[in-house]
């Protein structure tokens, strides 16, 4: 692809420390109709000096500079089938190794199910499922089924680190990453609410219940989510009511 045919920016902020070797970056997402410009997180994990990069978020030079200062970017991880619009961006500026779930494709638009790259218009080096090596040591795969499929990574440390999509947010407020409509619709959507499962995701993946109840059976203690802010401490917990309630096993 020409660097010419990537999204463009979005609006963003700087890169964030959450854990020893672990940034997030608040970026955003539009889409229309209706313009609708809402939050997403990207997460950066670093281990012997090699990045790598979950939930992409294109950013701009002044924060790629950041970026580079961290290390170099080596992998993308692409968790979430709604997600990886910039994973392209990233592979053609570092050359980095792009890891994707077993059954995602890349498809122009807003398409995640898509279940084979339509036109050759990108392809990942590595397509993984459950359990798989993956390059960051003490990462684990776990893989929610469904007519969109929904990676979520849990990182050995920290008493456990959930990195999620889609499937666990934590939106409970709006931010700066919203416009008005979006702070209205998707107030009355059911998005705007803490330690939640997303609803948008729920109907739109069609997710295996019997695997999104089994992420409670993870140790983790904290989210790291694709949308909303970081859990930190308690937050198998704080995520095990709505999870129970909409698998049907409270």
């Amino acid at each position: 692809m020409a660097s010419g045919a990537f999204p463009s920016v979005s609006p963003h902020g700087d890169l964030e420390p959450i854990f020893d070797d672990i940034w997030r970056v608040q970026g955003s997402v539009s889409l229309s109709p209706p313009p609708m410009r809402f939050s997403r997180n990207m997460f950066v994990v670093r281990h012997d000096g090699a990045l790598t990069l979950i939930n992409t978020v294109r950013l701009d030079d002044r924060r790629l500079a950041d970026l580079d200062a961290l290390g170099e970017v080596k992998h993308i991880i692409r968790i979430a089938g709604f997600h990886g619009m910039d994973d392209p961006f990233y592979k053609h500026r570092y050359q980095a190794t792009v890891w994707c779930v077993k059954g995602m494709a890349y498809a122009k638009g807003f398409d995640a199910t898509k279940t084979a790259p339509d036109d050759g218009y990108f392809h990942p080096d590595e397509i993984v499922e459950a359990g798989a090596e993956l390059p960051l040591p003490g990462a684990a795969l776990h893989v929610i089924g469904g007519k969109v499929p929904e990676g979520v990574l849990r990182l050995d440390r920290e008493g456990g680190v959930l990195i999620t999509g889609d499937a666990l947010q934590n939106w409970d407020r709006t931010d700066e990453g919203f416009n008005w409509p979006a702070r209205i619709v998707m107030r009355l959507m059911g998005f705007i609410k803490p330690h939640n499962v997303g609803p948008g995701w729920l109907k739109g993946a069609g997710p295996d219940r019997a695997a999104l109840r089994a992420l409670l059976d993870l140790d983790f203690e904290h989210v790291l989510p694709g949308h909303g802010t970081p859990v930190i401490g308690g937050a198998r917990e704080k995520y095990r009511p709505v999870i129970e309630r909409v698998t049907g096993t409270t």
